[in-house]
C-alpha cells in the first residue's frame, strides 16, 4: 500500500547520518535483476503521439475514474507533461500494491508476473534518497509537490484551536489502516478506542462530515481534497516525526532515461511559470513547493 512505504519512510526514528548511497551495498541490493529490454524508447513515444501515465484509483482527489475517464490533480500534471512533449495524455488506473517496490515493479520496470506490462510513467511516487539509491531499476524524478501530514477536524467542536495528537487519548480521530498516520499515534500511546480505523482517508474523511468522529490525522492532500462543510484543516507540530513533510515525483524505467530529461524538464517548467501551483488551487488544496 502507498500508506505502508510512507509509514516506513518518514515515521520511523532518526538512524545514522549517511552520504549518499553510502550505506547502500551495490552486491546486497534486493532489487538486482538481469537486464531486459522493457518499456518505450522515448522516440517511440514521440512517433507513437501518444504517453501513458500510470495513476492510481480510487485516490481522490489525486485519481480516479470520473463519467469513464481519468481526473484529478495527478491526470492534471499528467496532461501538462504530455503536452510539453508534444503527446497525448494516457491514463492507466492501477491498483496499490502491498507496497511501494511492487507498485514499481507491475508498472514502471518489470511489469506483473501474469498479464503484466509497465507504463511509460509513474505519477504520485515518494521521493526518499536512500530508496532511491537501493531502486535503481527506477529513475525518481519531476518532483512536482511537498505533501504532509496535518489533521481536519469539526470546526465546532474546536472553536479555539484546532486539537493536536495528545487530544486523541480522549477524542476520536480517524486514520486510514496501517497509514502513517495510524502508526504514530499507535507509536505515541494511543491505542484506545479513540482511534478509528478506515480502509482510505476519504472513507475517514466522510465519517467527519457525518459526525462519526471529532477529526481525521493524514497526507494534507487527501484532507484538502475532501473537506467538508465546517471542517478546517491545520498541521499543527508532532513530536518524534523524524520528517513530517515528504515529496512527490514520478518514477521512469532506468532504461530510459532520455524520457527522465524530458519529463523532468516539463515539470520544472510548469512549476516556474505557476501551471503546477494553478491545478491545486483548482482543486482547492494548498500548494507546497517540491524540494528539487
Amino acid at each position: 500500500m502507498r500508506a505502508l512505504f510512507l509509514a516506513a519512510m518518514i515515521a520511523g526514528l532518526a538512524g545514522p547520518a549517511f552520504a549518499r548511497c553510502e550505506s547502500v551495498v551495490p552486491a546486497e541490493r534486493p532489487q538486482n535483476t538481469p537486464y531486459e529490454d522493457v518499456g518505450r524508447e522515448f522516440d517511440a513515444i514521440v512517433d507513437s503521439g501518444w504517453i501513458e501515465f500510470a495513476v492510481y484509483e480510487d485516490f481522490r482527489p489525486w485519481s480516479w475514474e470520473q463519467d469513464g475517464k481519468a481526473a484529478g490533480v495527478d491526470v492534471e500534471i499528467g496532461k501538462l507533461i504530455a503536452g510539453a512533449l508534444g503527446v497525448e495524455a494516457r491514463f492507466r488506473l492501477v491498483q496499490a500494491g502491498e507496497n511501494l517496490d511492487a507498485d514499481l515493479q507491475n508498472y514502471v520496470w518489470k511489469g506483473a508476473a501474469i498479464g503484466g506490462r509497465v507504463s511509460d510513467v509513474m505519477l504520485h511516487v515518494p521521493y526518499d534518497s536512500d530508496y532511491a539509491c537501493r531502486v535503481e531499476q527506477v529513475v525518481f524524478t519531476g518532483q512536482y509537490v511537498q505533501d504532509g501530514v496535518a489533521i481536519a477536524y469539526d470546526a465546532a467542536k474546536y472553536p479555539e484551536k484546532g486539537p493536536t495528537p495528545s487530544y486523541f487519548r480522549y477524542d476520536t480521530v480517524g486514520v486510514e489502516n496501517d497509514s502513517i498516520s495510524d502508526f504514530y499515534l499507535t507509536s505515541v500511546g494511543q491505542l484506545g478506542d479513540t482511534v478509528h480505523r478506515y480502509k482510505s482517508t476519504l472513507l475517514a474523511m466522510d465519517a467527519l462530515a457525518a459526525g462519526e468522529i471529532m477529526a481525521v490525522m493524514g497526507p494534507k492532500g487527501e484532507i484538502e481534497g475532501n473537506l467538508a462543510p465546517g471542517i478546517t484543516v491545520h498541521e499543527p507540530p508532532m513530536m518524534g516525526f523524524e520528517r513530517g513533510h515528504w515529496t512527490l515525483g514520478v518514477g521512469i524505467s532506468e532504461q530510459h532515461r532520455d524520457l527522465a530529461y524530458a519529463v523532468d524538464d516539463a515539470v520544472a517548467s510548469a512549476l516556474a511559470d505557476g501551471r503546477i501551483a494553478a491545478i491545486f488551487a483548482a482543486h482547492g488544496m494548498s500548494f507546497g513547493p517540491p524540494e528539487r
